[in-house]
């Protein structure tokens, strides 16, 4: 809890930085990077000694266990470290006070909990499918409901929650959805959020990759949000506390680039459910506490093209008998195209950054 630094400047004046929130989102960055750079190898070692390894699908996809069946045994649950390392650098480095770090942290350890039994169930009872959908499901659901039920009770949300804003307009495009209609949209966003990052988990640093594109995005947005100036400037809701978002981002960004070293091609660790639905809920749920939900779709182009072609690979199949693409989700379709692994995963990330710089000119553009 480095913030509290700041009331020692009296006694050496430079202490001031901390009070920053550019200069403790870098550092809650660095500091993320750091952990996970450095306990990487331990975790890993960790990991292969428990046989915690990689279970890929024989049975269900023969052409893709073709590809990736080398893959088999890769240690994973590679989540747990992310969260480790962003649980640590935050606390160090964010006011501790805040109810919107609180909520974002309890949103991502609670989906990362979900993500933990569905690794679990994959690896321990060799289940490639994990756990049942509709438990998952559920799960998530009921978490929602209780984030609904906080954020009518805080005075910074309880006038906002139930609003809808919409990229490129000043005012809320709905000012009252109801209660109801808000709760199912909000867990459209953290729900879809979740599942669309595991989606994504499907080649060596594809999905940390494209987070690491998304934290920096929802950065800048988060800490405009929270900085009453820009927000009337940008003519964006203006939430109060929520500047401080902008350190767990930098914290999220530093732990995606942190475990990128050890998860690009060929991996040495996957991050698994554990991790993939732990930053998708925290994503989602930044995206809600600064009323930039739309602008998630944006932002995390890449996650919403990998969901709609299982979305529309599913619905050709059962209503025209034919599959749109080689194979769902779209990543695995350019790889039955004779893409390499490391071109798809290199495009998407490029194609990942273009979406995250073209979400934080939405601010600008109303």
């Amino acid at each position: 809890m480095f913030y509290y630094l700041h009331l020692l400047s009296d006694w050496w004046s430079v202490l001031r930085v901390f009070r920053y929130i550019t200069v403790r989102a870098v550092a809650g960055a660095g500091t993320a990077f750091l952990l996970i750079l450095i306990l990487g190898p331990w975790v890993i070692n960790k990991l292969r000694k428990l046989n915690i390894g990689q279970y890929e699908r024989k049975e269900e996809a023969p052409p893709l266990y073709v590809l990736h069946g080398k893959k088999e045994g890769t240690p994973t649950m590679g989540g747990l470290l992310i969260i480790a390392a962003i649980l640590i650098s935050t606390f160090l480095w964010v006011v501790p006070t805040n109810h919107f770090i609180w909520l974002v942290l309890a949103t991502m350890c609670w989906m990362g909990f979900v993500g933990f039994f569905d690794d679990y169930t994959k690896v321990c009872r060799k289940r490639s499918k994990g756990l049942k959908a509709k438990t998952k499901f559920l799960l998530e659901l009921i978490w929602v409901a209780i984030v609904m039920i906080v954020l009518v009770m805080l005075p910074e949300t309880k006038g906002k929650v139930c609003q809808l804003m919409v990229p490129f307009m000043k005012e809320p495009f709905v000012a009252d959805m109801g209660f109801v209609l808000a709760f199912l949209f909000m867990a459209l966003v953290i729900i879809g959020a979740c599942n669309a990052v595991n989606l994504t988990d499907g080649l060596d640093g594809l999905a940390i990759g494209c987070s690491a594109s998304v934290g920096f995005s929802y950065f800048v947005m988060a800490y405009v949000a929270g900085h009453s100036t820009f927000a009337e400037y940008l003519k964006i809701p203006y939430i109060r506390g929520s500047g401080e978002l902008a350190v767990f981002c930098g914290c999220l960004l530093g732990a995606c680039l942190g475990f990128l070293w050890y998860n690009c091609h060929p991996a040495k660790v996957f991050m698994g459910d554990t991790g993939s639905l732990a930053i998708g809920g925290a994503i989602g749920m930044v995206a809600v506490l600064i009323k930039q939900e739309i602008t998630l779709v944006i932002v995390g182009g890449v996650f919403v093209m990998e969901a709609m072609s299982v979305i529309l690979q599913v619905i050709s199949f059962r209503f025209r008998g034919k599959r749109i693409f080689a194979m769902a989700p779209i990543h695995h379709h350019f790889e039955m195209k004779q893409w390499s692994e490391t071109q798809v995963t290199v495009r998407f990330w490029v194609l990942s950054i273009i979406f995250a710089l073209l979400g934080i000119l939405t601010l600008k553009i109303r």
